[in-house]
């Protein structure tokens, strides 16, 4: 299976630090993600650079402990997701792409609990059918944002986001692995951010 990710062709204008805090001033009390994707990052960071490193996440998030599908604030996912990422970027090749691998653990988790299984049933291994599920699985793992899908071909979709905190990378991760999870043999995720929280994902794989 070949997985081709297309950077965006914007750059990033500021750094991690300063795009962190951005994101942070947005986010609203109620703007909340699934305790699983938490315990996904720190298992990436655990993997990739030891236990040290996952302690150094828990830390930044400001919390203490999570349970899968209980709901933490999304400024904690923000901080320890931009601190898991620096730390990685050194081993991984680059922030961005360490945003990816986050993103893509964050489906794996999800798909592997007994909600996302049933995601999966119901595409019977269709990635459109999975695609058009994407709105409502976004909508159970987080409580903020929109997401739409327009169809541009029987292989090719545009996937809207509005009022999403996480970079475009990191759904760049997230999408390149939903449609790993379906069986296609390439897949093409492309990323293009229209404002700080707002995105378009061009889609295709055969």
């Amino acid at each position: 299976m070949t997985v081709i990710a297309f950077r965006s062709r914007e750059r990033e204008a500021l750094d991690p630090g300063c795009e962190l805090e951005r994101r942070l001033g947005l986010a609203a009390t109620e703007d909340r993600a699934r305790g699983m994707f938490f315990l996904g990052v720190m298992d990436v960071v655990r993997r990739e650079s030891g236990e040290t490193a996952a302690a150094r996440c828990l830390a930044a998030s400001g919390e203490r402990r999570f349970v899968p599908f209980f709901l933490y604030p999304v400024g904690a996912f923000l901080r320890m997701s931009f601190a898991a990422a620096e730390i990685l970027a050194p081993r991984l090749g680059g922030f961005e792409t360490a945003m990816r691998i986050i993103g893509a653990q964050a489906t794996h988790d999800f798909l592997d609990s007994v909600v996302g299984r049933s995601f999966l049933m119901l595409a019977a291994g269709d990635p459109r059918r999975l695609i058009n599920n994407l709105p409502s699985g976004y909508r159970t793992a987080v409580t903020y944002g929109e997401r739409h899908v327009t169809w541009t071909g029987s292989q090719d979709a545009c996937f809207n986001v509005f009022r999403d905190f996480m970079p475009h990378t990191y759904h760049e991760g997230v999408l390149q692995a939903v449609l790993q999870a379906v069986g296609t043999r390439v897949a093409r995720v492309r990323g293009r951010p229209l404002s700080l929280l707002d995105c378009e994902y061009v889609m295709s794989w055969a």
